[in-house]
Order: C-alpha cells, then structure tokens, then sequence
C-alpha cells in the first residue's frame, strides 16, 4: 500500500512533513539492512557451495541496501487521482507514492519508497499537463548533499495551472560536479525514459549528441532491464563497454548508486586480450585490419587446415579389423564442412562420426554394441591419427601471426577479397618468431579474437552496452557482437564525434556488423547538459564533419558562460584556470596532446595542482588537465580549452582533428573558455 493523500490532517508545513518522511524511510531501510545482516544460514544450506553461493547473494544484498548519506533516497512524489483498474493493484484513489533509487518498506511491508523502474513511476517521467496519466500531482524535491531543502509541485490535472519548466530540475541538471558520473533518475526526461523502459529482446541504438545524456540513457536502461529481468540476467550477465579506462572509471559509481553490483565493465582491448600489445599500426594498416573482409580471409586460413582423406581408417578390436573407406570419411568431412559449426566443434564431432560408421559396421556383423563402445572407438589410436590428419588443431595467435608474416600464406587466402596493395599494406616488415615475441597491435589482438570465435564459439551475455561505439571498426563491432549473439545491445554514440581512421559512416552500418540489423535506431537531440551558446558555437563544425546531422539544441534556461580569448603565452591558460577555480565545481583543462607537458609545468609553476583523466576530483583538487585524445566521454563543470588548431593539427586528417575539436569544445556544463595564440580554425568563423 501507499501512503494516504491527506495532508489537511497534518500540522505541519509541507517541509517539515516529507523530511519526516525521509527520516521514516532511512530507519526503514536501516532495519531491511540489519535483517539481512542477521540471517543465519547454517540451517538451510545442504553443503558447502550452496553455503557460499548463498552467502555471496546476501553480501551483494547488504551492499544493495546501502544508505549512502549523501545520495536523496527519493527525489519525487506522485498523487494519483483514481484507481487505474481492479486488474491493477497499484494506484488506488488518493494513494502517493515516493520514488527513489529503489525500494524501501516499513516492518509490515508497506512501500514507503517505490523504486523509479516500478511501472507505477512511470508516470513520474511521462506525466505531462496534455497527458497527465491519472497523476493529480507531481512534487520535486531539492537536496543539500542527503539533506530534503526544498520542494516543487506540478498540478498536472489542474487546468487552471499553466506548463513551466521545473526549477528543480534545472538545478538538479546544472549542479556542480566533483567526483565521478551521478545518475540522471531524478531528471529522465520523457524521450530518455521511452528508450531506458525499452524491452530486453531489442537492441536500441542511440545517436545522440554532447549533452544529450546518451550514456546515462544507456547505463539507467541496464538498471531497469535488471530490475524487470532480474532472473535471466543473472544468468545470462551484462556487460558495459567503454573507449577506455577513464571513461569507465568516471562512469563506474552510476550503477552502484541505483543498487546495481554485478555489472561488468571492460573496454573492446579488454575483450580481445588474448595476447599482450605492445606495438602499433600505422592509420593506413589499422584500417585495412579493422575491415570487415578480414573475417572471411581468417575464415578461409583456418579451414585451409582440412584435407579430405586418401587412406582408408582401420580399427581394431580384439581379433577383429574394422575398415571405413577413404570415400566414406570423406562424405563424413563434407558433411560436417557444410553444417557450417565452429571448427573446433566439428573436429570434436569427426572421431565420433568415424566411429559411429563403425558401429553400423559391426551392427551389419550381428553384434550390439552401445554407446561405450562408440566412445572406445572414438578414442582409438586409428581414428585419433586420421583425425589429426585431416582436422588438426589451430591456435588462432599463430595462425594470425603467419598470415601477417608470411606472405604467401597470405595471398593465397586474401585472393579476391584484399588487393596486392593491401595484403603489403598489413603484412609485417620485420615478422616475429613467435607468438610472444611478436609485437602486437591493438587491431592484432581483434584479428586474434575473430579467429578464436572461428574455432570455439565465444560465450554471449544477456545484454551488452556498448558507448562511444563511433569509434569502433567493423572488426571490433563483429568482437562486441559476439559477446552477445543470443542477448540485445544498446549502441550510444555520436557520428560527429568518431575520431579513428575508421570511424562508423552510419549506423545501420554498424548494426550489420555488429550482427543486429533489426535493431531500432532512436535519435536523441535535446541537450540538457552543454550551455546554449557553447553548443551552438560548437556545432559550427558539423557541416564539416557530420553533414546532414541534426544539431543539438539546447535546452537550459541557464545559457552559461562562454569566452573565446586571445593569448600570447601559457600563463594566459593558467591565470584562465584561476578564474574558473573560484567557481564551485570541476574544471577540465583540454589540449593537444602534444600541448600537455607544457601545460603541467605551467600549472606546477604557479603552485595549482591537476590530475590526470580517470582520477577522481575533489573538493581539494578539482582542476583535471585532459589530452584531447581522452577527452571523449567527460564533463567538467568549466572547461579552458586551449589552441584550438594544435588540436586540429594533432590528428592525421583535417576532418578527424576537426571531430576532435569538437569532443573538446563540448566537454563544459556551465562554461567554457577557449584560449588561442595562433588563428582559430577556419570552421569556427576564425
């Protein structure tokens, strides 16, 4: 049940009341807590593993039910005006509800706080005064770190009460950051929650550009498909993909907070870690070797190893001989060739099929042998030989390692999918000896994990999230997609953002590669992060670098605060640093990579401290200096952003640099200054 709508019945101030409330509700969720940490297992287990896993699933449920003092354990209210219907049991007549982060009862059961993923707080999302959906009224909350401070109410079925955009909620989007990603439940907008409550058989892919909140779509719809398919998933598992370690550091404190802990997160090297990279490729290899028709050249090297039998198979058994002809292991390779398996499976399935030929052999004779005496069979030292002879094993490392070295090997299985150019453009100048000494690319390792899944089938997941996924090549996107062939996918990504050699063209493109063509394509352009005249500024490029994409249009009341100022000298960028650490709030220093030694002696000289991308702000230290190359993905509250064309000139090509360029001049949520000695690139209007 709920709580009852009567607030003429209460004294107090409506304040006063809902931290009441708040107060009600941690005791609440304080006492489900120590239950947890009162039970006593020793009774209901029946051996030790179950005593374990059990144990395991009450330790994850303690560290669920954790108070965090500084996180508001609800942020809104909804009165419901009817009963929606008996055949549903939620929202009766003049019931409320408060929705928060998740769950919390009172000692008889009773819903003191409704998890946002509940169906009846959906409306708490998509109410609008056209639609109201039932919903009488909508109350926001304001915080001061855990502290209720304030609160906003919507009349929704009140025609009388004009539509205005929610204070609290600006407040809530434009709030200083320190510290790594929040959450975005309490300010899910309406078109953002239709793709979180998106169903699990789906994959959805998101285009969205800086400020739209793809990524905090992407991680809330993992929550909610936690939340609504818990059982599955938690055999199946999730996985979140991110461009790099700091990006999953920064972003690594949103599930934990909405109550979720199993969640792996890793990035597309960590996936195809099957060997230690230690060298790299030029962009025009690199391209080459993230093609898609590189898995047919692989496909085609490993099963070059088959070769049809020219010898009969003779098995014996105690006084008898048991011959299989070579035609008929032959018919026996052919078939298994065309059911199209993994190569590993077949050659698993080929001793098996010899021997089951046997078996009809000796059924023919009068004997009734079983299942047993197929397995002996089987494992004969005849068919064990013939076996290896005509499915050998491969080791997927050195089968890459001889297509890059050798390059005969190569042409042979690159005819008529990769031109003589092309085959000298990848194959290595100096080839190594071994697997280990090889020095390996990050675009080797993908080769590697492609041929892996040739041989043995690579293992899917119930769902996998994949960000920033513009910058992936056809190859990784094919390596995601194997991790969840029998699972959905959420693909977030920015066309304007790609910034690889290979970036994605378009994203039915990448869907087909990824193995999920069916999947929905939403488009997410409403910014509630980037200030307007940032954006606009920024969006200058897009005729450069993503023609024909639609523009973020910002939606902030607050416009922020944006400078484009001439320099002459570092100490300009730094006293620029200055001004914006008087602000409250995180401070990102973006530049060329090239650039950043000279900035940190810049910084280090005038006695301010930085950290590096993925190191956590603080109260103390809240100046981070950002190669532009890692900039993707982060937010800072001010951003100096410093020679813009030394980012540009940073890139192999124009349009990659400009791409780049435009990752920077959006990373700001309150305000950004740019600061440039030499001419500021042409497409800004410079």
């Amino acid at each position: 049940m709920s709580t009852p709508v009567d607030d003429a019945l209460d004294s107090r101030d409506p304040l006063t009341r809902e931290r009441s409330h708040l107060a009600s509700s941690r005791s609440a969720l304080r006492a489900m807590r120590e239950d947890v940490e009162s039970l006593d297992i020793r009774d209901v287990t029946a051996n030790w593993v179950n005593a374990e896993v059990l144990a395991r699933q009450i330790d994850e449920r303690i560290k669920a039910l954790a108070d965090l003092s500084d996180t508001p354990l609800f942020f809104g209210r909804l009165d419901y005006l009817h009963a929606p219907g008996a055949a549903e049991a939620e929202g009766a007549e003049g019931e409320r509800f408060y929705i928060g982060r998740r769950h919390v009862h009172d000692a008889e059961g009773d819903p003191m706080v409704i998890d946002w993923r509940a169906p009846v707080s959906q409306p708490f999302y998509r109410a609008s005064k056209k639609d109201p959906l039932d919903v009488a009224l909508r109350r926001r909350f304001g915080y001061t770190g855990g502290d209720l401070t304030a609160y906003e109410d919507e009349h929704l079925s009140d025609p009388a009460e004009a539509a205005r955009t929610s204070k609290l909620l600006q407040q809530e989007i434009e709030r200083p950051r320190v510290g790594p990603m929040r959450d975005i439940v309490a300010t899910i907008q309406p078109e953002q929650d239709e793709i979180v409550r998106s169903g699990l058989g789906g994959t959805v892919c998101v285009q969205g550009g800086p400020g739209t909140g793809k990524t905090a779509v992407g991680l809330h719809r993992v929550a909610y498909l936690l939340y609504a398919h818990r059982e599955r998933l938690a055999r199946t598992g999730t996985l979140v993909i991110g461009p790099n370690k700091s990006f999953l550091h920064y972003i690594e404190q949103v599930l934990p907070a909405l109550g979720e802990l199993t969640v792996r997160q890793a990035t597309v090297d960590d996936l195809v870690a099957h060997v230690e990279v230690r060298g790299t490729d030029d962009a025009a290899a690199a391209v080459i070797k993230g093609d898609a028709r590189l898995a047919e050249v692989l496909r085609r090297a490993v099963y070059s190893h088959v070769t049809m039998p020219t010898e009969a198979v003779v098995v014996v058994r105690g006084s008898r001989r048991w011959r299989v002809p070579a035609y008929e292991v032959e018919e026996i390779v052919g078939e298994l060739l065309a059911r199209d398996i993994r190569y590993g499976a077949a050659r698993e399935a080929l001793p098996q099929r010899i021997a089951h030929a046997v078996l009809v052999q000796m059924e023919r004779s009068g004997e009734a042998p079983d299942d047993r005496v197929q397995d002996a069979v089987a494992r004969n030292s005849a068919v064990k030989a013939a076996v290896k002879e005509i499915w050998p094993p491969v080791d997927p490392a050195k089968l890459v390692l001889r297509l890059l070295a050798d390059a005969d090997f190569l042409a042979v299985h690159a005819r008529g999918v990769l031109s003589e150019d092309e085959q000298k453009t990848i194959l290595w100048a100096k080839p190594a000896r071994s697997v280990k000494s090889a020095r390996w690319s990050a675009a080797d390792a993908v080769l590697i994990d492609e041929a892996n899944d040739i041989v043995a089938r690579t293992p899917s997941l119930g769902h996998v999230v994949l960000d920033e996924a513009q910058d992936l090549s056809p190859m990784q996107y094919r390596a995601v997609g194997r991790r969840c062939t029998t699972g959905s996918a959420t693909v977030l990504g920015d066309l304007a953002q790609g910034t690889t050699p290979w970036a994605t063209r378009s994203w039915d493109e990448a869907l087909a590669h990824l193995g999920k063509s069916e999947g929905v394509i939403e488009e997410l352009t409403a910014g509630f992060r980037v200030p307007t005249d940032v954006i606009t500024y920024a969006s200058r490029l897009l005729p450069s670098i993503a023609p024909g994409l639609t523009p973020v249009a910002s939606i902030r009341d607050n416009p922020g605060f944006f400078e484009v100022r001439p320099a002459s000298e570092t100490a300009d960028v730094v006293a620029a640093c200055e001004e914006l650490l008087r602000n409250e709030g995180s401070i990102g220093l973006i530049a060329a990579d090239a650039r950043i030694p000279a900035l940190s002696e810049g910084l280090a000289a005038a006695g301010i401290g930085c950290l590096a991308p993925g190191e956590e702000t603080t109260r103390q230290n809240r100046l981070t200096l950002v190669p532009a190359s890692l900039a993707k993905g982060l937010e800072y509250d001010y951003v100096v952003l410093d020679e813009p064309q030394a980012v540009v000139d940073g890139e192999p090509d124009e349009r990659t640099g400009l791409r780049r360029l435009y990752v920077a001049l959006t990373r700001a949520v309150s305000g950004l200054i740019v600061v440039h000695a030499a001419p500021l690139p042409a497409q800004l209007g410079g």
